[in-house]
């Protein structure tokens, strides 16, 4: 069910200034930003080996991004693993009784359908189901 950890997605204030820290001072290329008008996100993309780190600046002063910088200030927000399917990855876990803040998926970046975990499942950490468009 589980493939392999896609990305880290960490919260910033400021994209620019902590995309140039990625940039120029650990030397990563950028693979692109875009913005996810449905999670209130501008995000931009780090690949690094075969996993990204995915910087999320919130547009909006009520967005999820947002809310969790005022609640636990900058840094990881969530840890994101790729599935084959993500319809059958959610009901199993339905199945088994985890609490899943989406029973079906939404559109993230890049298009891949995502959805999430509640992170009083797992110690804390929110994790993000996500299958990649093919």
């Amino acid at each position: 069910m589980l493939e392999k950890i896609d990305h880290l997605g960490v919260a910033v204030k400021n994209l620019d200034a902590v995309l140039a820290f990625y940039t120029e001072k650990l030397m990563l290329a950028c693979d692109g930003e875009e913005i996810v008008p449905e999670q209130k996100v501008r995000v931009a993309f780090l690949p690094i080996g075969t996993t990204t780190i995915e910087l999320l600046e919130s547009t909006a002063p009520d967005g999820p991004v947002a809310k969790f910088i005022d609640q636990k200030g900058e840094g990881i927000h969530h840890v994101a693993i790729r599935v084959a399917n993500i319809e059958e990855a959610l009901a199993s876990l339905k199945a088994k009784g985890v609490r899943l803040i989406d029973e079906k998926p939404r559109i993230g970046a890049h298009g891949a359908k995502i959805a999430f975990i509640h992170p009083k499942e797992s110690n804390g950490v929110l994790i993000e189901l996500c299958e990649k468009c093919k």
